[in-house]
């Protein structure tokens, strides 16, 4: 066997053979592994075979720590290749020689894996063919070029099928009949097909009719298994049902797949996946047409991971390469005119369908390029969805929808992915259809269906970095055009300021985010985003909060997903003793006994806002609202 040294101080390593049955580890040269340093014993450690397992037994005084845990001397434990041996300043490995290991790594690959290596190999094959880029934007290759590309990519799956093991072809048919399942959910219920960009249909290979016909019935029977509600509102919990049950399902259609049809699916798979990276947004592209995905979030090449029921998962998918997620970047934000690069290397930005995009790369990523999507909701939330989901109940959810059609300005704070923008876009539902309405966003995603809307958006600095218009900019140029309601999709900076003369001038009715944890805290963030856009007294600040700010609406995303409205808070006064923006609840969420996450529910406190007596004389509300 081989003993891998790597020293802390002088960052030297060091390769020693062993016997494959013993080995004793010190300072003296007698010692088959030496270690020169007096922070090592003469004699300080034993690796030895016994009972089929290797141990290592601590012979100093100074003990060893193996696999992060102390063995005191004369104390011996279960070694495994490649665990982590501290002995004073050196780590030490235990590992199989090389053929060894390298067989051995090869055995142990995911099919997955061996499959992500074969296609990097005949996409690389294929640009060298084509002289092509990593990929170009989508869309925007003609139908020649289209063709040649599928040409010569039938040829290089051809010559490279031989290496598509058995376990290589199950992943790869398991993974192309899943995503026809998903596809055909998708139709049924909205009408839509999955992958809308066109090149779904691949003709790379020649498409069997006889396979595609009992690809079909397969597709169907799997479909028909289930009591699907098959509607627009329950497509998640639709594809959430058949995928519980998915690997007994792959059970019983096995006997129904022959070996030719193997062989169908696993061309029209790789063809797909190697058209996905030229094409479209490689390993994304799927998971962005995934009805039950809401986020997904790219680290490096290979790290994708996505935020589905409330959890975060590791997909197992990867980039070929850094510069291909570079490259799959620049294609998404291009056609809304942002750029990335070494000297812009951060950028916020939109799919076509509206999901929000944020990229970040060298420099300022040490990780690798850094991509984050939150996807679009295809289908906008009514406030019944959200009572249906217990993030807000009736009498909240009448009382909020009083004070927006009754005019108040309303602020919704929370933390990241609490569903902060969300809750605006329901509450802008109950906007009246005779107002003009203006929203200001850095990438547009509000979903606002008034016919008289304005939407306007941020724009960043060109590459000589002039042009950019900022939030503020915008804040101040919608007050030119005569906003009924001025809607911030996010305040985070010195627009706070215009923002809140805005609602203090006439533009009452107004709605904003913010990212905080508390009403409170909220507050304190305003004061600080307007110190952000010019100096003035902290009393003057908060006498400007008071007059703009109504109503703080509080939401939070508990460990398991679920977003929950925490308070309903108005704003009040200056405390006459601290000098703070005092805030009083309307309503909070009451945790039930022993519970601190999902538990509670959201009840009235029992104060009544100034205002009420207000919205039910304009018949906005009824005081039943409180009972």
């Amino acid at each position: 066997m081989e003993v891998w040294v790597y020293n802390q101080y002088t960052d030297q390593r060091d390769t020693v053979k062993v016997p494959d049955d013993s080995a004793t580890i010190g300072r003296d040269e007698a010692n088959e592994v030496t270690l020169r340093s007096p922070f090592v014993s003469r004699r300080h450690a034993r690796i030895f075979f016994e009972g089929g397992s290797f141990f290592i037994e601590s012979l100093g005084l100074n003990g060893i720590v193996v696999a992060k845990k102390t063995v005191p001397v004369k104390n011996r434990v279960k070694l495994e290749y490649g665990d982590e041996i501290r002995i004073g300043e050196f780590s030490v490995y235990m590992m199989q020689p090389s053929a060894k290991r390298i067989a051995s790594a090869q055995r142990a690959t995911s099919p997955r894996k061996r499959v992500i290596e074969l296609e990097q190999k005949m996409h690389s094959e294929l640009l060298e063919r084509m002289n092509l880029r990593v990929t170009g934007q989508t869309g925007t290759a003609d139908a020649q070029l289209v063709t040649l590309i599928k040409r010569h990519l039938k040829e290089i799956i051809e010559a490279h099928l031989a290496k598509v093991d058995k376990e290589m072809r199950k992943y790869l048919v398991k993974e192309f009949l899943w995503r026809n399942v998903v596809t055909e959910l998708t139709r049924r219920a909205t009408g839509k097909l999955m992958y809308s960009y066109g090149f779904e249909d691949t003709d790379s290979v020649v498409v069997d009719s006889a396979h595609e016909e009992t690809l079909s019935r397969i597709i169907n029977d799997i479909v028909g298994y289930f009591p699907l509600r098959l509607r627009i509102h329950t497509l998640k919990e639709d594809v959430a049902m058949v995928e519980n049950e998915w690997a007994s399902q792959m059970k019983k259609i096995s006997p129904r797949l022959s070996p030719e049809l193997y062989d169908y699916i696993t061309r029209r798979m790789l063809s797909k996946e190697i058209e996905d990276v030229v094409l479209g947004y490689g390993p994304l592209q799927d998971l962005l047409e995934m009805p039950n995905v809401n986020e997904i979030m790219v680290v490096g090449k290979d790290r994708i991971y996505i935020e589905k029921d409330g959890t975060l998962q590791n997909t197992g998918r990867s980039f070929f390469s850094n510069q291909i997620v570079e490259s799959i970047i620049e294609r998404i934000i291009t056609p809304v005119g942002r750029r990335i690069d070494r000297s812009t290397p951060l950028v916020d930005a939109r799919l076509p369908d509206g999901s929000r995009v944020n990229a970040i790369i060298n420099p300022l990523s040490l990780s690798g390029p850094a991509l984050t999507i939150r996807k679009f909701a295809s289908i906008p939330f009514t406030i019944d969805d959200l009572i249906e989901r217990e993030t807000i109940n009736e009498s909240a959810a009448n009382f909020l929808r009083a004070c927006t059609v009754g005019r108040k300005n309303l602020l919704i704070s929370g933390g990241t992915g609490s569903g902060k923008t969300t809750t605006l876009n329901v509450l802008s539902n109950f906007i009246p259809e005779d107002e003009r309405i203006i929203t200001i966003e850095d990438s547009a995603e509000l979903q606002l269906h008034q016919e008289h809307l304005v939407r306007l958006e941020t724009r960043p600095a060109n590459i000589e970095g002039k042009g950019a218009y900022t939030i503020r900019d915008l804040v101040k140029n919608a007050l030119r055009m005569r906003p009924d309601r001025l809607i911030v999709g996010e305040v985070r900076g010195p627009e706070a300021l215009d923002m809140l003369q805005a609602m203090n001038t006439g533009h009452d009715g107004s709605l904003s985010t913010i990212h905080a944890n508390t009403p409170d805290d909220t507050m304190l963030r305003l004061e600080t985003m307007v110190l952000m856009a010019v100096e003035m007294p902290v009393k003057a600040i908060r006498e400007q909060i008071i007059a703009a700010i109504d109503i703080v609406v509080q939401i939070s995303r508990t460990t398991s997903g679920l977003r929950r409205v925490t308070h309903i808070s108005e704003v009040l006064g200056i405390d006459l003793e601290t000098g703070r923006i005092l805030t009083e609840d309307i309503f909070l969420l009451r945790r039930e006994k022993g519970s601190y996450d999902d538990g509670g529910r959201l009840c009235h406190t029992g104060y009544i806002p100034e205002f009420t007596e207000e919205l039910i004389r304009k018949g906005f509300m009824g005081v039943e609202v409180f009972t």
